[in-house]
């Protein structure tokens, strides 16, 4: 008898290996994500359901892990997946099943685009959304591109260099930033968003927590709204970003960047950053916001200590598990100039790579100042799993 080790990993491995001895594409595809473990992390769990879920756990050779309240679920996919149909559920377990077939049905069939107002991105390949910050004090380019002309050249650049989103900000969210007043706001991203869609550069984002803000950025163009407070700021973005038909997205944050330091205490920092980014979501489907135009975003360095930040660029796939696409913005934070030692002008390279390991983990797009070390970078990535 051979022994071959399988990468267990990625579903990949085990499809290759079926395709390789006669299956057919997809049961093989199928098959393999069925074989894939998964770990599943249950809360609000009474006695009763524990004692259920550790009988079950012994007869579908599941491992079942348990204490006060919660319990801790791994197994292949395909031993999960029982437990999500109400026929065929042990009894005393029915709470379980809607969450669990909403989170399997989301991993079995990830979103494979995003829409937004007059316009939809794939999400088969690596999205690029480029930075184009018109404020004087934004931590990385402050002041680089605060006019009209500058900023469109930027983001000619931006375009060349493989961007599919162009996002404008008009107020810098660095830690210990300062308020901007609405019409200074909208001064600074209006003309800006107005030149780029007559020059055809986008779709467009606008960069704000403000409603004001956004419903003025809209009108001007932009086709998205990216909400670094994750609607938390101002209750009645959710409104504006509905009526408008605009894509939206959350990022997580707690706080402003004057208190969100402060506050970067956490027990598990990618659970407790899925949940509030799940509860963002639900705001926003709450007002209005059709599902398929939310994306999420963990919000890499605001209120997350270096440390903080590694720890939920690896554990990405808890916030994939929520079933929105998923974009990251790690671009020259703070955190990578802890591990690298390098300048905030100098983290281009760390950005590239910290971008490849997100899309390894389930990130579909990427926020980024530089576009063309992280395009290679996630070409590079993508190469790995887009082997069908």
């Amino acid at each position: 008898m051979k022994l071959t080790a399988l990468a267990a990993h990625t579903p990949e491995a085990v499809r290759a290996a079926l395709a390789a001895r006669g299956w057919d594409a997809q049961p093989a595809w199928f098959a393999a994500n069925g074989v894939q473990p998964l770990i599943v992390l249950l809360e609000e769990v009474s006695e009763s359901e524990r004692e259920n879920l550790v009988r079950w756990g012994a007869k579908a050779g599941a491992d079942v892990l348990t204490g006060d309240g919660w319990a801790l679920v791994g197994a292949a996919a395909s031993r999960l997946a029982p437990l999500a149909r109400p026929d065929r559920l042990p009894a005393g377990l029915e709470g379980l099943a809607p969450e669990l077939g909403r989170f399997l049905a989301s991993y079995a069939d990830p979103p494979r685009c995003w829409e937004f107002a007059g316009g939809t991105l794939a999400l088969d390949h690596p999205v690029l959304i480029g930075v184009v910050n018109v404020t004087p004090d934004s931590f990385s380019d402050g002041g680089r591109y605060s006019t009209v002309d500058r900023a469109v050249a930027q983001a000619e650049r931006l375009v060349a260099d493989g961007c599919e989103l162009l996002d404008v900000g008009g107020e810098s969210t660095r830690p210990g930033a300062v308020p901007v007043a609405e019409p200074d706001e909208i001064a600074r991203v209006a003309p800006v968003i107005e030149e780029l869609t007559r020059r055809g550069l986008g779709p467009l984002s606008v960069d704000t927590r403000k409603a004001a803000v956004a419903r003025a950025a809209l009108g001007a163009g932009a086709a998205v709204v990216n909400d670094v407070s994750g609607l938390a700021f101002d209750p009645a973005l959710a409104g504006v970003v509905a009526s408008a038909g605009a894509g939206l997205i959350v990022m997580h944050m707690r706080g402003t960047p004057d208190t969100m330091d402060s506050l970067a205490v956490y027990r598990h920092v990618a659970a407790e950053v899925a949940a509030e980014l799940g509860a963002a979501a639900a705001r926003a489907e709450a007002g209005s916001v059709a599902r398929e135009r939310i994306v999420v975003d963990p919000g890499f360095g605001f209120a997350k200590t270096p440390e903080q930040n590694f720890r939920l660029l690896d554990e990405l796939a808890t916030l994939v598990g929520l079933g929105y696409p998923v974009a990251v913005g790690p671009s020259r934070k703070r955190f990578l100039g802890t591990a690298t030692g390098r300048p905030v002008e100098d983290r281009d390279r760390a950005t590239a790579v910290a971008c490849a390991l997100a899309w390894e983990r389930g990130a579909r797009l990427f926020r980024i100042h530089d576009a063309a070390l992280a395009r290679e970078a996630l070409r590079v990535a993508a190469a790995t799993t887009n082997a069908r």
